[in-house]
């Protein structure tokens, strides 16, 4: 770890110290759930503060989509996951002073790395999965499991996805007495399983790594005590957060915004569409600039097994040139044509369109009856960074935008 980096860390540590000491220690009087993992951890934190909620507690979830306390909402800025120490520290007191019991945190490695949850004791601690992500920061991919694990010091409980390359190293760490595991399909002795949940899975939410978030949640308010009635009727009403297979469009062709923007979140929501699709599946994405280079081309090879349509574009590209960017996704592209933004092909056909306007636009104008579009990377983030700040954007927008346009 270099100096600097150390620093900015003994930084964050010095300023979680003193925000925990101005708001004196809020979550101490509160019921903490940590929610950590690659994908997967913002649905995941948002169902089991939905499940609290429809079981009668006072609760309150900070996670990437912002701050619920009490079902109140609270901005928590551009492209926050975990908020600074000062901010998760006012929240909690927030929670508390508002009479909540409960309060579910989304954590990012970053975050832990960083000290910025230090303070904080986590009830349960939950594990949703770690893929390649974030190497840019972690250097390599032992070290970000390391950092995600480090959770897990701070958890009465663990629950955790046993259907990893991780897991043998979560045996080792966490006690027994204190885990629960769980998969879809029974990979530890003692899993959470579909098989042997206290109900039968009803749910709005779509593929197999929505089940395995929902197992997760289910562990969780097992966990707490809460009654196996509450548990299903949350599960059942439970809506997608903003900016997760979030369907803005669906008359003649279906389109939907969605915040995977790794090779793993492709290779869980793609299959999907793709079963549900029986026009073309046209695919609206891009990688954020100064970020994890190494993920880029497994991101197009993921696009180019399930997409007929692939249109690269911005991803908060930054000071880094979205050629270059797109580059490196287009080296695991196999069998797509590059064709320019004038020509209109059927099938397998690449077009490069660094402006994210005009790249939807593009998608838009192309799709024919039972098609499904799908624009990933951004989700629920109301901004942009093309290299000089922050800049008001959302895919959500220029879609309705585009149809109140053109009809």
């Amino acid at each position: 770890m270099s100096f600097l980096r150390k620093a900015k860390n003994y930084a964050h540590l010095f300023l979680a110290g003193i925000a925990s000491t101005i708001y004196f220690f809020p979550g101490r009087k509160l019921t903490i759930i940590g929610v950590t993992g690659t994908d997967g951890k913002t649905t995941t934190a948002n169902l089991i503060y939905h499940i609290l909620k429809n079981s009668g507690k006072k609760a309150a979830v900070i996670s990437t989509i912002g701050a619920v306390i009490d079902g109140v909402n609270y901005d928590t800025g551009f492209h926050v996951t975990t908020p600074s120490p000062f901010a998760i520290q006012k929240y909690l007191n927030i929670a508390r002073k508002k009479g909540c019991t409960h309060a579910v945190l989304e954590v990012t490695s970053h975050a832990l790395d960083q000290n910025r949850v230090w303070g904080i004791e986590f009830t349960v601690g939950v594990l949703t999965n770690i893929t390649h992500e974030h190497l840019d920061y972690h250097k390599n991919y032992q070290k970000y499991v390391d950092t995600k694990l480090r959770l897990f010091k701070h958890s009465k409980i663990s629950v955790i996805n046993s259907n990893g390359e991780w897991f043998p190293q979560v045996i080792q760490k966490v006690p027994s007495d204190k885990l629960i595991s769980y998969s879809l399909h029974g990979n530890n002795t003692n899993d959470l399983t579909l098989l042997n949940t206290p109900f039968s899975i009803k749910t709005k939410l779509i593929g197999d790594f929505n089940l395995e978030n929902i197992l997760a949640a289910t562990a969780v308010a097992k966990a707490l005590g809460i009654d196996p009635s509450s548990i299903d009727r949350a599960i059942r009403t439970y809506e997608v957060p903003v900016g997760r297979q979030e369907i803005v469009h669906n008359k003649d062709f279906m389109v939907m915004v969605d915040f995977a923007h790794t090779a793993n979140s492709f290779d869980q929501i793609l299959p999907e569409l793709r079963k549900r699709t029986t026009g073309r599946l046209i695919h609206v994405f891009g990688a954020a600039g100064e970020r994890d280079h190494a993920k880029r081309p497994d991101m197009g090879k993921a696009a180019s097994f399930y997409d007929d349509i692939i249109i690269l574009t911005s991803e908060d590209p930054r000071s880094e040139k979205i050629e270059k960017i797109n580059s490196d996704i287009k080296e695991g592209i196999q069998g797509f044509t590059k064709r320019t933004r004038d020509e209109d092909e059927n099938t397998k056909a690449l077009y490069e369109i660094p402006d994210r306007k005009e790249a939807i636009e593009k998608a838009l104008s192309m799709a024919s009856k039972h098609d499904t579009i799908v624009i990933t990377g951004k989700g629920h983030e109301r901004s942009i960074n093309y290299g000089h700040g922050e800049e008001e954007w959302s895919d959500q927008a220029t879609v309705k935008n585009y149809f109140r346009n053109n009809t």
